[in-house]
């Protein structure tokens, strides 16, 4: 395996790294008190990946068994204790525990715990991601979506549910 094509090509660098405090605020909160962080959107990265921290509030929630067709996603696990679903069973993964998921690859994630967690969100490549994650807490605040419209929104957000 070789390095991809250059996607810079000037002969002396340039001043272009971004740096987000850890104590900056999450951009997202759902109503059961979970929260997101947009570290690098898939616009900030053009397109290369997208990479949030998600931070459990201690009630029990995340996505159960899917897919998705265009995206790898990987968690990295920060805090707490977060189970995985690693298209065979579910499993208890703590700090320092990574989970890779290959484009079409069943997984699924949620806190069990009945504590706060945390973990690194990955995907590649950088998909709008935070339209998934802002329409799910649209939902969770009480709007209501038909069958039809759910359905859109989850084929246009790449989601596959699958029995798990």
């Amino acid at each position: 395996m070789s390095y991809p094509p250059p996607l810079y090509d000037g002969e002396h660098g340039e001043v272009s790294a971004t740096v987000r405090a850890g104590s900056a605020g999450p951009e997202l909160t759902y109503p059961n008190g979970n929260r997101v962080h947009y570290l690098s959107t898939g616009a900030s990265t053009g397109g290369l990946f997208g990479l949030y921290r998600w931070e459990f509030a201690p009630g029990r929630s995340g996505p159960d068994a899917h897919f998705h067709r265009t995206l790898t996603e990987s968690f990295y696990i920060l805090s707490g204790e977060v189970t995985v679903y690693d298209g065979a069973a579910w499993r208890v993964t703590r700090p320092g525990d990574y989970l890779h998921v290959p484009a079409g690859g069943l997984h699924g994630f949620r806190n069990d715990s009945g504590a706060e967690a945390s973990m690194l969100l990955h995907f590649a490549p950088g998909a709008p991601r935070e339209g998934y994650f802002e329409g799910l807490a649209r939902v969770a605040a009480g709007e209501t979506m038909t069958d039809a419209e759910r359905e859109e929104f989850m084929r246009y957000h790449d989601n596959h549910w699958v029995d798990g």
